[in-house]
């Protein structure tokens, strides 16, 4: 079992940091990586040719590492999962007639330009709506998914962990049916890859995009995504010269040559190597391996389970143990209590992101039972409190 690793962070004492979802806090490793890479631009005759590659190819490595992938190079360093989302789009021929499946309230980022491709090829955007307005509700959810799939799907888009209430989709179960029906497979994995254990062997999702600042502890403007073989010549949006051929070699750059280094490399972002962020994604994602995704699963269970308990006590629902990741939950609240849960929530130092009718609560390891008991003693006064006026 982990132990709290809150002195890894410079959160401050009187914060109850229960927000991963939102945006997670830098560890002191990943600021010093940062600091280090600024300060060594101050000499940029320090910054030599290798070092456009060695943290880039270091960093496929480790996001390779964590989501189960054999082959680094089916990784592609990009700067947001709505870049990666359209990376998918553009090389996806679906026909006219054919349908995109996505879920209700899904993250505009694996929505939008499902919504322009719909148009373009006049396809239909089948969105699955949540079965009723309370929860648990995910085990239904996945099986209207499952039901929305048919012959004339062309894309499942989907997230792993839903970003409102940490709802669970049965990617295998789905990804089998999508296979099964010649269907793509793409998944948003930025709220959950790093916490939650991903295995893209058994998976097999033919994209799998994942935004770096969340749980995989990175800075802003970062993200990475696995492209199966399905991408393998595909045409990346923009034309970078490091994503070719032969791109070590600086004298020669000249000597243009179309082919692309192999695999998702061809997806890169222009100027990836960015000096300062790439260091800090490969401290952070050296110390997500470290931890281990399913002990960062065990050690947010044990850390929320009396408090899931609090919530049913006061009538507040929360999704089914099993149908939603142990780092986050959402609390439906009743409309009364939202009028003042803010404000209340500031009050006492708690940080957690109210999204539609439900608290959204994210923890990670530096949370500790302090900022649990904080946000429980807020929910009880909310809640209670009209019951006693």
């Amino acid at each position: 079992m982990l132990t709290c690793q809150k002195d890894r962070f410079s959160l401050p004492s009187e914060v109850h940091y229960l927000n991963c979802a939102y945006m997670a806090p830098l560890a002191r490793s990943v600021e010093a990586a940062g600091m280090a890479a600024i300060q060594r631009r101050r000499d940029p005759s320090q910054v030599l040719p290798a070092d456009f590659f060695r943290d880039c190819d270091r960093l496929r490595e480790l996001f390779a590492t964590l989501i189960g992938a054999r082959d680094p190079r089916r990784v592609a360093i990009l700067p947001a999962v709505s870049y990666g989302i359209a990376v998918v789009a553009r090389n996806l021929v679906p026909r006219a007639g054919q349908n995109v499946v996505i879920v209700e309230d899904q993250f505009p980022s694996n929505v939008y330009a499902w919504r322009t491709l719909s148009r373009r090829c006049g396809m239909d955007l089948r969105t699955v709506t949540r079965p009723g307005a309370g929860l648990p509700c995910a085990e239904k959810w996945n099986a209207r998914v499952l039901e929305a799939i048919d012959a004339d799907t062309a894309i499942v888009a989907l997230p792993n962990v839903h970003w409102t209430d940490g709802s669970l989709f049965d990617l295998c179960r789905i990804g089998e049916e999508a296979r099964s029906r010649g269907a793509a497979l793409i998944v948003d994995g930025s709220q959950s890859v790093g916490a939650l254990p991903l295995d893209v062997e058994e998976i097999q999702p033919d994209a799998l995009i994942c935004a770096g600042y969340k749980w995989l502890f990175g800075p802003y403007s970062v993200a990475l995504g696995y492209f199966s073989e399905r991408f393998d010549d595909g045409e990346p949006l923009e034309e970078t010269w490091i994503a070719r051929h032969g791109s070590e070699d600086f004298q020669g750059l000249v000597q243009y040559n179309d082919s692309y280094q192999p695999g998702a490399v061809r997806y890169d972002v222009g100027e990836r190597s960015n000096f300062t962020l790439m260091p800090m994604m490969v401290a952070a994602l050296e110390m997500v391996l470290e931890w281990q995704p399913a002990r960062v699963q065990a050690y947010c269970r044990s850390l929320l389970e009396d408090f899931v308990k609090r919530m049913g006590a006061l009538g507040l629902a929360v999704e089914a143990d099993g149908w939603r990741g142990a780092h986050m939950l959402g609390v439906r609240l009743p409309e009364l209590a939202l009028d003042s849960l803010q404000e209340q929530l500031a009050e006492a130092g708690v940080f957690a992101s109210l999204r539609g009718d439900a608290l959204r609560v994210s923890a990670h390891v530096y949370n500790d039972a302090s900022d649990v008991q904080a946000l429980a003693d807020v929910l009880e006064a909310t809640v209670l409190a009209p019951a006693t006026r």
